[in-house]
């Protein structure tokens, strides 16, 4: 519309600044329309590999102020947070200043007046006139603010006789030799501009703004603070949402508006960012090069087969298999009942159930007496049995290892007959409670995914997946993640500040990266570092862990996922080891306060835990803290399977670091 209609003035060039186009496509229409108007221009590039060194701001708030501490899970967190944490991110792909001042750095060697104004204004040949009359009658004042109106039939600009009211925050011309800047601080949708009409004394409703604790303090005035004048009228054009641009409702709609656009195109370009790197067939959680040296292990390959000989003569499982049923009665339905929930004994029918932290329901526990009632037991062997037989199928080359793994996957994900219908919705089933649906901790009975679906990438390479059963697998796992999208219980795991948090985004970051789904695990890049200051204390040490009735287990069990976490995000280049709060914390640190407790009563009281599934965390703090700790410590880290409850993946040692 400018370039159709706008007027040529006279002694007047316009210039364009092509700010920071992400959608490089878009940028180019951009480009080769100004070429084709001769139109003088200057590009300042959006450069995904400068974008990515751009962390969150989450680091620059105290953990009680974060998403998942009890006063933002109480809060729901507000547009403002939301824009808050995005703050550098914002500045760099907006730029509004940035781009201001390079209009300022270009024009002052071309113009002895500076016109740096926001791309959808637009001058009337009137309102440039008395724009001009006004300039030469005071030209000894070195600004003028130009005030705006917002315009919703951008049609009627085309009459030269219009001149609507113009009472919107203004534009700002500066005279040649002036020197003020725009602060590069201040980002899109949070004073950009404003801050400058504080620091040049304008005055206008700006000056009632009230301050929130994530503001800048108000900026010292200039020292020619107050010589201007008002010139003219701008019009801005229409946004095509008129209800944005009309009265005070039209105002607070347009901040919510504005707030949500930041949010979603800054988050648009964290997952550009992410899909640059993501590549779906690539291992997540096991390391190729690892895999591919693991013939030179004699002893370790030993176990692997004796494992996989094992599984071979296990399987395949369904949920069918089970001889309880969930409170649906549909026997595809997961079941399994919560293993520390009790029925209550002061009632006559037991309901609702009790918790009683750590004393176990009889077939809760995997693979005890009883457990067939249930499917918990059937799952994990699915999960463990598939994995082993891929990476002996991997490792050992042995063909029919895959053929059986591919039995399983089959069985528990794929054929309809036999299929685990894509939800959670009776795990960890607490009687009396939720309309007898599962709690948000049974979301964490997914939690394997991360080795799993490993394991089912090293199956496709070897063709025992056809194109049928990959696409329906593939579907099996978007359905469950609408589930987890949509689901009372999934929302609780998520906003929960204790492990179930932990392992709901190691869930969902694992299978995003098997989806190649690079929006999902670029929030999830974002929530892992919100979450870990909620969850590690001033120490190094996790209060909600201590707090249970096995605190060394579930201290253990708690950084065995944040340590799996970081494996999965690291496959697409994003180091959650060197993340630190701002109190300074994080995974590091965590490790060093389990080891330095380990064996200390009165921190974490006697329970008996298998002495060896330290190891896996000890090789990690000696990777990403190499003087944590002595070499003769990792003695301990050589056995290659653990019992699923610790959290440790099978043949763990050839994972990535």
């Amino acid at each position: 519309f400018i370039l159709d209609n706008e007027p040529v003035f006279d002694a007047c060039e316009k210039f364009w600044i092509v700010n920071r186009i992400v959608d490089t496509d878009e940028e180019a229409r951009i480009i080769g329309l100004l070429e084709s108007r001769r139109q003088n221009f200057h590009t300042i590039p959006f450069e995904l590999d400068q974008y990515r060194k751009i962390s969150w701001d989450v680091d620059q708030l105290v953990a009680s102020d974060l998403r998942f501490s009890e006063k933002g899970r109480a809060s729901g967190q507000s547009a403002r947070y939301e824009t808050h944490i995005r703050r550098s991110k914002n500045l760099y792909v907006m730029n509004n200043n940035g781009a201001r001042n390079a209009a300022l750095a270009i024009a002052r060697d071309r113009a002895k007046w500076l016109m740096p104004w926001d791309g959808n204004c637009y001058l009337t040949d009137s309102a440039f006139q008395r724009i001009r009359s006004a300039i030469e009658k005071n030209p000894h004042l070195p600004y003028a603010v130009v005030p705006m109106a917002r315009i919703v039939d951008n049609a009627l600009l085309l009459d030269q006789s219009f001149q609507p009211p113009a009472e919107e925050e203004p534009q700002i011309m500066f005279r040649a030799d002036t020197t003020q800047l725009f602060d590069e601080n201040y980002g899109y949708g949070r004073r950009p501009k404003i801050e400058m009409l504080w620091r040049l004394a304008v005055p206008g409703p700006w000056d009632r703004y009230r301050d929130d604790a994530w503001d800048f303090p108000r900026p010292v005035r200039a020292a020619d603070a107050g010589l201007l004048q008002k010139a003219g009228w701008v019009a801005r054009l229409d946004s095509g949402r008129s209800h944005l641009e009309i009265g005070k409702a039209g105002f607070v709609a347009r901040l919510v508006s504005r707030d949500q656009a930041i949010v979603d195109m800054v988050d648009q370009c964290d997952a550009k960012a992410v899909a640059a790197r993501l590549d779906a067939s690539r291992l997540a959680f096991y390391d190729e090069d690892a895999l591919a040296h693991a013939v030179k292990d004699g002893l370790i390959l030993h176990h692997l087969e004796t494992a996989a000989g094992q599984a071979l003569a296990r399987g395949p499982f369904s949920v069918l298999d089970k001889t309880g049923l969930a409170p649906s009665g549909d026997p595809q339905d997961y079941f399994h009942p919560a293993p520390y929930w009790w029925p209550d004994p002061d009632r006559p029918d037991g309901l609702p159930y009790i918790r009683r932290d750590g004393e176990r329901v009889p077939g809760t526990a995997l693979y005890a007496a009883g457990s067939e009632t249930y499917d918990r037991t059937r799952l994990q062997r699915v999960f463990d049995d598939t994995t082993v037989l891929a990476l002996a199928a991997t490792v050992l080359d042995g063909h029919h290892y895959a053929v059986h793994a591919a039995r399983l996957i089959r069985a528990w994900f794929i054929d309809p007959r036999t299929r685990m219908n894509p939800h959670l919705r009776y795990a960890q089933v607490r009687s009396g409670h939720d309309n007898n649906e599962g709690s948000g901790h049974g979301i964490i009975e997914l939690k394997d995914f991360y080795f799993f679906l490993d394991a089912v990438r090293l199956l496709e390479r070897t063709g025992v997946l056809g194109d049928e059963d990959r696409e329906a697998f593939r579907a099996w796992l978007g359905s469950y993640c609408e589930w987890l999208d949509t689901a009372p219980a999934a929302a609780t795991a998520f906003c929960s500040s204790s492990n179930q948090g932990t392992y709901y985004d190691l869930q969902r970051a694992s299978i995003a990266t098997f989806l190649g789904d690079s929006a999902t695990l670029a929030k999830i890049s974002l929530y892992a570092r919100e979450r870990l200051a909620t969850q590690i204390a001033a120490d190094g040490s996790l209060p909600r862990e201590l707090s249970r009735t096995r605190p060394r287990h579930y201290a253990m069990f708690t950084l065995q996922g944040w340590t799996s976490l970081a494996r999965v995000l690291s496959s697409v280049g994003d180091n959650l080891w060197q993340h630190k709060t701002a109190e300074g914390l994080g995974l590091v640190q965590a490790l060093h306060w389990l080891v330095a407790h380990e064996n200390k009563p009165h921190t974490m009281s006697a329970e008996t835990v298998d002495p060896d599934r330290l190891g896996p965390l000890l090789l990690d703090l000696t990777h990403h803290d190499p003087p944590g700790m002595p070499p003769a410590d990792l003695g301990r880290a050589t056995k290659p399977i653990f019992h699923p409850d610790e959290a440790i993946a099978p043949f763990w040692l050839w994972r990535r670091h």
